[in-house]
């Protein structure tokens, strides 16, 4: 049990049948009055952030998420498929619970797997892949404007802005959560 007295950033507790996670938190004490707890909580599973107060002696169950590292083998139709690298069990996981960001995925890359009292709810690509350029267009000679980009498809079949001076075939490091170029590998 946790107490909303005790909150601090990051703990993850049930309220109301969801799993909820502290992002923000302050104790306040008002002149007049009792003292309470404003929060910023965000629902894990849906991805919902909320504001809302709580007396200090509120009560709550903690909320355990287990995070495992799994590696992605492959996909079949809507179904994904994942297998754990201790017992070599294969665990299949819809597209639904998959964010945007699992575009930079290949197979046999790990990731993290995160599911609350055995239910998946959500997939954690790595932070930073390499993936290779399979189609850009060619950069011209002389075109060196600093910051200009222009697309290019990844290996995956993802689709980001790179600069210029990037062809088809070069390796590039990629931020997975904010789709981001960040540079040649």
């Amino acid at each position: 049990m946790v107490t909303a007295g005790d909150f601090k950033n990051g703990i993850t507790f049930e309220l109301d049948g969801n799993v909820m996670q502290v992002i923000e938190f302050q104790h306040v004490k008002p002149g007049k009055g009792a003292a309470f707890v404003r929060t910023k909580i965000r629902n894990v599973i849906s991805g919902a952030v909320t504001e809302r107060t709580f007396s200090p002696t509120d009560k709550f169950e903690n909320a355990y998420i287990e995070r495992k590292d799994m590696q992605y083998l492959y996909n079949d139709g809507d179904l994904y498929y994942f297998m754990d690298m201790e017992s070599y069990e294969q665990l299949p996981i819809g597209k639904d619970k998959l964010d945007d960001n699992f575009k930079f995925v290949k197979e046999e890359m790990m990731c993290r797997v995160c599911s609350y009292k055995g239910n998946v709810f959500a997939v954690e690509p790595p932070m930073f892949v390499e993936l290779e350029v399979t189609d850009t267009e060619p950069g011209f000679k002389g075109d060196t404007a600093t910051g200009t980009t222009k697309p290019a498809t990844l290996e995956t079949g993802a689709q980001i802005k790179v600069p210029l001076f990037i062809d088809v075939g070069t390796v590039i490091r990629i931020d997975t959560r904010t789709g981001e170029y960040l540079e040649r590998a």
